[in-house]
């Protein structure tokens, strides 16, 4: 199954002492988004003396770009695999949705099948690509996984600081945003619609836990039911990579400590977090519309400084003179 999903190149792997003491971070690299990639991978890299080996995923048309990008610019020493992502996997598990087509893009799904990416490695990185790290990821790699927990995320309602920005926004962090409470099947979970949810773009998982529970299997399950019966939507807050994960992972996942998913920079083009906030965070998440890489956008400076410019010239920064 795993080699019609995904195509993983050879990588030379210094010996298998080498291979325990490795954090592997998977890391998507999408087409007319790159440049999110290369930024988060050079943060990580720049920030940490641990030996990071990056899965850069992508799709078949793209992969010569990226490749090219790593290979010809300041990133040419670090490790790294990239894996191919066959979409074909979806089909018949995603319903078509014209309020934000981007979140229906393959790669959002990659995260549904990392047992299938990473077959050398206990436990696994996962990160959105409009992401930057400011602290040493080894830190976030260390996070304690509860003994029966495939995962551990951050939870919506794990930051204080982060309340005033979330209702200055009108988005949502319970169950009630994501799923759609009119129908019967999510009635039939059982989960209070106040239940808080998490954000699966950071997220550490246990590859032995995942592959127990099936989870990538119980996801597709959602995924299809989603079709049938459109228990969620990306009319909702967080589209449809974020729902199913919710429904499968409900009351058994493990926390990340919230300095290393500092995340809504991306909901709204004027509604700023204080700099000293900022400085304090150990990994910065521009989810929502408004990207860094855009314009308009909040805070690019900090993600500006790590984002490393395409040999090809393919990859242009939107920003306002531009």
């Amino acid at each position: 199954m795993s080699s019609a999903i995904l195509r993983n190149e050879a990588v030379d792997l210094e010996g298998t002492e080498d291979m325990e003491d490795e954090i592997p971070v998977v890391i998507c690299a999408a087409a007319g988004r790159m440049g999110a990639a290369i930024a988060a991978v050079n943060s990580i890299y720049s920030n940490t003396d641990s030996n990071v080996l990056f899965y850069v995923v992508g799709l078949k048309n793209g992969i010569p770009h990226i490749r090219k990008w790593i290979e010809n610019s300041a990133l040419k020493d670090i490790k790294f695999k990239i894996v191919e992502f066959n979409p074909m996997v979806l089909k018949g598990k995603i319903r078509p949705d014209a309020a934000r087509p981007e979140l229906l893009q393959p790669l959002n799904f990659v995260r549904f099948y990392l047992p299938l990416l990473i077959h050398e490695h206990e436990k696994v990185i996962y990160l959105d690509d409009d992401v930057i790290v400011q602290g040493d990821i080894q830190d976030l790699f260390d996070t304690k996984l509860a003994r029966g927990h495939a995962a551990a995320f951050s939870d919506d309602c794990d930051l204080p600081s982060t309340h005033e920005m979330v209702r200055s926004v009108g988005m949502q962090n319970t169950y009630m945003g994501f799923l759609d409470y009119r129908k019967q099947t999510i009635r039939d979970l059982g989960v209070s619609p106040s239940t808080c949810s998490f954000n699966p773009g950071v997220i550490v998982a246990n590859m032995t836990e995942w592959k127990h529970q099936r989870i990538t299997k119980q996801l597709e399950k959602w995924m299809q039911k989603n079709v049938e019966e459109n228990l969620y939507s990306s009319t909702l807050a967080g589209g449809v990579a974020t729902s199913p994960m919710l429904i499968v992972f409900r009351g058994k996942y493990s926390p990340i400590n919230p300095l290393w998913h500092i995340r809504h920079l991306g909901w709204s083009p004027d509604a700023r977090y204080s700099e000293h906030f900022l400085h304090d965070a150990k990994l910065l998440h521009w989810n929502g519309r408004y990207k860094p890489w855009d314009y308009p956008s909040v805070h690019t400076d900090l993600w500006e400084k790590w984002f490393v410019p395409d040999p090809s010239g393919t990859f242009k920064l939107i920003r306002p003179n531009s």
